[in-house]
C-alpha cells in the first residue's frame, strides 16, 4: 500500500484524511466522554445522514443542486442539530439527556423520508454510511484539513475552560466562564468533526472513533492530558491499521477501523485485569 499511495491520488487523500480524523475525533471524544455526552455523537451522525440523504435527493431531482458536495449539506444539518440539542437542553433543564434521543429520532426520521423519496439507497449513500477508501476527493481533504485546524485552535485557546466545564460545570459558571456559549461552540465542533469523519469511517460508525480510543486510554492513563495523548495514539493506530486492512481485504474502512479500536480496548482490559490479579511480592 505504501508504494500505491505515491501513485494514486485517492489513496493519498484517504490516508491524509484518516490521519487528521484519527487526531481530532479522539481529541474531542475525550471531552465528550468526560462530560458524559457519549451518545451525542450518535445523535448528530444520524442528523448528518439526513443532510446527506437530502443532498442526494435534491441533486437527483433538481439540476441546481447537481454539483453540490453532499458533505456541505451534512455539515449544515449536523451544525443545526448541535444548536437544536443545546436549545432543547435549556428547555428540559431537569431532563437534559432527553435532547439527545429527540434529535437522534428526528435525524433518523428525516433521513428515512429523503431516502424513500430518492427511491432507496444508491452507491453514494452507501459510501457515506459505511465509509469508503476511494470516496475522498482532494477538495474533501482540504475541507477536513480546515476543520482540523479550526478544532485544534479552539481546543488550544479554550482548553482551561473546557477542562473546568468537563469536571465541574457549576464551579465554572460561578467563576464567570460563559458556559452556554462555550458549550454551544463545543457542540458545533463535534458536529463538524462528525461530518468530516463520515467519508472514512462512515456515518453509522463515526461515534465509535470518538469513544473507543478514549475508553481504552482511560484504563491506563494517569491524568487528563495523558488520556488525550493515548486516545489520539490509539485513534491513529486504529485508522492506519483499518485503512491498510480495508485496502488489502477490499472492505469498507469504517468496519476495520472500529474492529481494530475494539481489539485495542479488549487488549488493554485484559492487560489491566492480569495486572490486578498478579500476587504482590513481599520483600
Amino acid at each position: 500500500m505504501i508504494s500505491a499511495i505515491f501513485h494514486y491520488e485517492f489513496l493519498q487523500n484517504t490516508f491524509l484524511t484518516g490521519l487528521l480524523i484519527g487526531l481530532i475525533a479522539p481529541l474531542l471524544g475525550t471531552f465528550i466522554v468526560v462530560r458524559r455526552l457519549s451518545l451525542i455523537a450518535d445523535a448528530l451522525s444520524h442528523v448528518t445522514l439526513a443532510g446527506i440523504a437530502a443532498s442526494l435527493f435534491l441533486s437527483k431531482k433538481t439540476m441546481l443542486f447537481a454539483g453540490v458536495n453532499p458533505l456541505y449539506f451534512g455539515m449544515g444539518f449536523s451544525v443545526l442539530g448541535s444548536v437544536l440539542v443545546e436549545r432543547l437542553r435549556i428547555v428540559y433543564k431537569h431532563y437534559q439527556e432527553l435532547a439527545i434521543p429527540i434529535i437522534l429520532s428526528g435525524g433518523i426520521g428525516i433521513g428515512v423520508i429523503f431516502i424513500s423519496l430518492a427511491d432507496g439507497f444508491n452507491t453514494d449513500l452507501l459510501n457515506y454510511l459505511l465509509g469508503s477508501v476511494s470516496a475522498v476527493s482532494r477538495l474533501d481533504l482540504y475541507v477536513i484539513l480546515g476543520i482540523s485546524i479550526f478544532v485544534g485552535v479552539i481546543i488550544l485557546l479554550l482548553y482551561k475552560e473546557l477542562f473546568l466545564l468537563s469536571f465541574d460545570e457549576e464551579h465554572a459558571k460561578v467563576s464567570g466562564i460563559p458556559a452556554k456559549s462555550i458549550h454551544l461552540l463545543f457542540m458545533i465542533l463535534i458536529a463538524l468533526v462528525i461530518a468530516a469523519s463520515m467519508r472514512i469511517v462512515g456515518i453509522l460508525l463515526v461515534s465509535a472513533l470518538m469513544t473507543l480510543p478514549v475508553a481504552a486510554s482511560m484504563r491506563i492513563a494517569r491524568g487528563f492530558k495523558q488520556t488525550i495523548f493515548l486516545s489520539i495514539l490509539f485513534g491513529e493506530i486504529s485508522v492506519i491499521g483499518g485503512l491498510i486492512s480495508a485496502y488489502y481485504l477490499d472492505l469498507a474502512p469504517g468496519g476495520t477501523i472500529v474492529m481494530i479500536s475494539i481489539l485495542i480496548l479488549l487488549g488493554i482490559i485484559f492487560y489491566k485485569r492480569n495486572q490486578s490479579q498478579r500476587p504482590v511480592k513481599v520483600r
